[in-house]
């Protein structure tokens, strides 16, 4: 009976230590997490007292450097959405189509070669896929639609779609695999076709998924660097086609800091910008936590 005890004492502190351990770890990645937003606020504040907040947000004009400064990032802004936007119209398709063929057509042996192809594409530095929009993509467009530079907005989205595709197809497709086969054998049952059962219970049941898989796929598209930064065009102008040169935040970011003085306004202006990219990729995941969040609670009445 001792020996039995001081068995289940030595369990309990074994436990006790592995959750310290756990609970240790996600506090030290919450609390980076706190201080690298309180860095970029503490860093990015003080522009606003040379500029206001409207002015900064949708000031037409960027130019830093002039004197007097133009601190207006409303193109950066409008460059950013665009991209995000065009991005997603491509992606969204492409990814959840992929991931319907993957779950309900593909035989398992294509399947398992397939999928693992999708996921790798997720593991292509950014560079090399920017590189491909310089070298191979941009003279293309410039011949085809006969444009004065192949780096624009167009050429953008349809870099960060090919690296949005492989994000939301993976988690896409697990969402739909995972739908119960009662489901769907039921749906069949009934006398359904195979396609009327995607459509209407399929689909509807991996709601939830697909929409936190679309959402993550904006979300890095919004806050890609490399990319944009090789292949927009880095012109910050309202663009008036998808084949003006444009210049989104990252880009902006990446481009300008190296060479702003600092603690320069400049300094403190792109960081203000880097808080207003956090606010949006903020608002993404909340998005995608909220539609989650609302599509498991009504669960099967979606059907």
């Amino acid at each position: 009976m001792a020996k039995n005890r001081q068995t289940g004492k030595s369990r309990q502190r074994k436990e006790s230590a592995i959750r310290f351990f756990f609970f240790s770890v996600a506090l030290t990645s919450i609390i980076t997490l706190a201080l690298i937003v309180v860095f970029l606020f503490m860093e990015g504040l003080p522009i606003f007292s040379k500029v206001s907040v409207y002015d900064f947000l949708f000031g037409r004009y960027w130019y830093p450097t002039d004197d007097p400064p133009d601190f207006g990032i409303f193109p950066l802004i409008v460059a950013s959405l665009a991209v995000t936007v065009m991005s997603a119209v491509i992606s969204i398709p492409l990814g959840v189509m992929t991931a319907l063929y993957l779950a309900e057509s593909a035989s398992a042996r294509l399947r398992e070669w397939v999928k693992p192809i999708v996921e790798l594409l997720a593991a292509l530095p950014s560079v090399v896929i920017g590189f491909f929009g310089m070298v191979v993509v941009a003279p293309f467009l410039q011949e085809i639609f006969d444009i004065p530079t192949g780096l624009n907005l167009f050429n953008a989205s349809l870099m960060l779609a090919f690296m949005s595709v492989p994000t939301i197809c993976s988690i896409s497709e697990d969402a739909i695999y995972s739908v119960p086969i009662e489901l769907k054998e039921a749906s069949l049952a009934l006398g359904a076709t195979h396609w009327e059962t995607i459509a209407r219970v399929i689909l509807p049941a991996s709601l939830s998924g697909i929409s936190t898989a679309i959402i993550l796929g904006m979300s890095r598209a919004i806050g890609e660097t490399m990319v944009v930064l090789m292949i927009a065009g880095g012109a910050a102008q309202l663009p008036s086609s998808i084949f003006d040169p444009v210049r989104p935040m990252p880009a902006s970011i990446a481009a300008e800091m190296a060479e702003a003085p600092f603690r320069s306004d400049h300094y403190y202006a792109l960081f203000a910008t880097g808080i207003v990219l956090f606010a949006f990729t903020l608002l993404f995941n909340l998005v995608s936590e909220y539609i989650s969040n609302k599509y498991r609670q009504v669960g099967a009445a979606t059907l």
